[in-house]
């Protein structure tokens, strides 16, 4: 049985899982997978290249065994197979195929549509205008995939009279476990994606071959992430630029929100061969927030001879011009970057891409080295 998290476990769990080597906890969890049952005979591991939050083990009756950091194991069984008898309790069994599933991570869409099954998504936490993902919106624009809710508030009954397979939780769903314990208690499995806690940016799209054995497209997930890990790898292969750059947006009251150093962007910027300005921003920190908030003058003080600026227009609006920017404070004007035309901005789709990571990383690389062809990113003049 499962015991009810407390609010101080929630925040060990947010935490460690953050601060430590969390893949250690799955791949740690994964050595003792070999004698699950009975009735499954254990073959191998997956050999995982970036990730270190979760793992999978392979029996010979082609049953999966995932296991994910902080969350728990998870057997996918074929279609047409039993269910094996004797496993573990804390083993959540998922019957294939898998479908109508209540996707509440939204990182994770992206995943879905580079693995062409979209069709075993029933349900979206974001509403059709929320989605930057073409495919996504569309398909509830059509009403293929159904709002059923936020992570906070899910709308159990459309979920129950349309069936739901599974439901793929992000880690806010640690706010409120209650809302995992009613889910469960409908008999809906839940399944916490820990892709955001990756501490290499391309671990994250790695989590496209767990999702690949959940919708029976393995082949697909594997082609999807070797073409980022080739655009990454081609990346990788060059030198430093030393060039600087600061990642920042301005929010509605004047304020600039920048990414802790130990943020998955900054390390792409290292990644491109730049530096990230405020390299040690938030270390002292302990706390699972990405972000930080400042004062436009404390920002100024760091950012002003930065090589390159990148506006994150993620969760504000694009800037189509250099005017923009200084329409929001008369500082950037002393900005070197301003001064030398080095400002650029982010699509708003740059979140939600979570299986171009490979890619946004090249197109930070050819920011810094002045090449064309940019996908994410677009320079303002």
């Amino acid at each position: 049985m499962k015991k009810k998290l407390t609010a101080l476990t929630l925040a060990i769990l947010l935490i460690g899982s953050l601060t430590s080597c969390g893949g250690g906890s799955s791949r740690e969890a994964s050595k003792n997978n070999k004698d699950i049952s009975p009735e499954l005979t254990w073959e191998s591991s997956m050999e995982l290249r970036y990730a270190s939050e979760f793992a999978v083990d392979y029996y010979e009756d082609g049953c999966r065994l995932l296991t994910i950091a902080q969350d728990g194991r998870y057997l996918v069984v074929p279609e047409g197979k039993e269910i094996p008898e004797g496993l573990s309790e804390d083993i959540v069994v998922l019957k294939q195929p898998i479908e109508k599933i209540y996707l509440v991570a939204s990182a994770v869409m992206d995943m879905f549509v580079s693995l062409d099954a979209l069709d075993v998504v029933g349900f979206s936490g974001l509403k059709a205008d929320s989605w930057y993902i073409d495919e996504a919106r569309e398909a509830m624009e059509r009403g293929e995939i159904l709002h059923a809710g936020n992570y906070a508030a899910p709308d159990y009954e459309q979920i129950l009279a349309k069936g739901c397979g599974l439901a793929v939780e992000n880690t806010m769903i640690y706010h409120t476990p209650e809302v995992k314990e009613q889910l469960q208690k409908l008999g809906i499995p839940v399944l916490v994606d820990y892709s955001s806690y990756e501490s290499n940016p391309l671990g994250r799209t790695e989590w496209v071959r767990l999702y690949g054995i959940l919708t029976g497209k393995e082949a697909e997930a594997e082609a999807a992430f070797e073409a980022e890990a080739e655009a990454f790898e081609a990346v990788r292969q060059g030198e430093k630029t030393g060039s600087t750059v600061a990642f920042f947006y301005i929010t509605a009251n004047g304020e600039v929100n920048v990414r802790r150093s130990s943020d998955y962007l900054p390390k792409m910027i290292e990644m491109a061969g730049g530096s990230y300005v405020f390299e040690h921003l938030g270390d002292e920190e302990d706390t699972a927030s990405s972000n930080v908030t400042m004062q436009m003058e404390e920002f100024y003080a760091a950012a002003r001879d930065a090589d390159y600026m990148i506006y994150n227009s993620t969760t504000t609006e694009e800037l189509s011009s250099i005017e923009d920017l200084l329409a929001k404070s008369s500082l950037f004007e002393k900005c070197k970057a301003v001064e030398e035309g080095k400002v650029y901005c982010t699509t708003k789709n740059l979140y939600q891409s979570s299986m171009k990571l490979g890619t946004i990383i090249s197109d930070m690389h050819k920011m810094l080295t002045g090449e064309d062809g940019m996908t994410y990113l677009y320079q303002l003049e």
